[in-house]
């Protein structure tokens, strides 16, 4: 199938397969006469395995460790178990940072009166 198939089959953009065929993260499909890429059935599951990791959060560099442990068939699982929870625990901390700039804001926002005035304490933290 030709990109656009592969694109629509597997939830991966164009311009991402291209970008991940451009960083050896997946191989450069063969070519056909035209000069059209042409992907397999096993090349959209990979697209597939790809989406699904960054979905998780997992980078590129870890998506790439994550495909050989795939293909390994003789890997230890502990290992994969191992990258997901040091990937939860990043996501944890972001998660955290994240809740306590919220809670700022909302305490920002309540400390405003939202009125016709031109004093805005939100103003001044941002100021200070």
């Amino acid at each position: 199938m030709n990109i656009g198939g592969a694109s629509a089959a597997s939830g991966v953009s164009q311009r991402m397969i291209r970008h991940y065929e451009k960083i050896g993260l997946i191989p450069p499909p063969p070519r056909r006469d035209g000069g059209y890429r042409d992907y397999s059935d096993p090349d959209v599951h990979v697209l597939r395995f790809i989406a699904n990791a960054r979905d998780l959060g997992f980078p590129i560099e870890e998506i790439r460790v994550l495909l050989g442990l795939w293909s390994d068939r003789g890997r230890a699982s502990a290992e994969v178990k191992a990258l997901a929870e040091s990937r939860a625990a990043d996501l944890g901390r972001k998660a955290d940072a994240l809740n306590a700039m919220r809670g700022a804001l909302l305490d920002l926002a309540k400390a405003c009166h939202g009125n016709e005035r031109p004093e805005c304490p939100i103003l001044a933290r941002l100021a200070s």
